[in-house]
């Protein structure tokens, strides 16, 4: 299984104090030397972390083949022809959000969808569409003409952090989620069973499945047990964990915690 490292939250800590440290091309070779299989990052239309400089320099500069996270705008789209990464990855968009919610909506933007996938295989960038585990939006998917899917896990990784973790006691705990664990465990048996049944048809319809989002060292191991999804991307908790073990060393225990569970199935 592939490893695609999310640097985004270097850039995030960059921003915090805006003094051009850390810097997130120092990550390039280290993410390599640890074992990663790729770089992601999001260019988004606030520039609110990774901006159009960091953005050039990763292209021009990163060892491993680059993702790049970014919104239907055609300004960004532009962008991305021009630094033509090894794919792009559409994602859905909103300025208010803290992170991206939720998957792109392929159904009812289609029709521009189809546009901007073409546009990048025109200029021979891969595309993947970030979307809900879902069957009808799948479908949407494969007539676009993208090469993969990338299975949203926002939603798992909410109900396992409320089921196995102090978040509910915290005052970041999701309102909507402060349930009985009986039913928190009923949800999480149904989220799973949407991302297998729904890795399942994207590869019967041809695409290729990865998946990320609130992914982390604990409750990563049950995606990872899923044999289509051939990718995971991962970005905050690698991040977070860097600040103890250094970004060299967390890179490296989550591709080797991704390598063992696949090795145990």
């Amino acid at each position: 299984m592939k490893l695609g490292v999310n640097i985004d939250h270097i850039a995030v800590l960059r921003e915090a104090r805006r003094i051009n440290d850390p810097d997130p091309i120092e990550a390039l070779g280290v993410a390599k030397r640890a074992g990663a299989d790729q770089i992601t990052i999001h260019l988004r239309e606030d520039r609110r972390h990774i901006n159009d400089n960091d953005a050039k320099k990763i292209a021009q500069l990163s060892p491993l083949p680059l993702n790049m996270e970014c919104s239907i705008d055609e300004e960004i789209i532009e962008i991305v022809c021009a630094l033509k990464p090894h794919r792009a990855t559409l994602v859905p968009e909103k300025r208010e959000e803290v992170t991206t919610e939720g998957g792109l909506d392929v159904i009812s933007n289609f029709d521009k969808i189809l546009q901007v996938v073409e546009k990048l295989k025109n200029h021979e960038i891969d595309v993947s569409l970030f979307i809900d585990p879902d069957f009808e939006i799948i479908a949407a998917c494969a007539d676009t003409g993208a090469d993969m899917v990338e299975l949203h896990t926002g939603e798992y990784a909410n109900i396992y952090a409320m089921l196995y973790s102090n978040l509910r006691s915290t005052p970041h705990s999701i309102k909507n989620l402060e349930l009985p664990r009986s039913e928190l465990q009923e949800r999480l048996a149904k989220a799973i069973g949407d991302l297998e049944n729904s890795a399942i048809y994207a590869s019967k319809a041809g695409l290729l499945v990865a998946a990320g989002h609130g992914l982390n060292y604990q409750n990563v191991i049950r995606i990872a047990q899923i044999p289509q999804i051939v990718e995971l991307n991962i970005g905050q908790s690698i991040i977070a964990r860097s600040i103890w073990v250094g970004f060299e060393q967390a890179v490296s225990q989550m591709k080797e915690l991704l390598r063992e569970t696949r090795n145990c199935n």
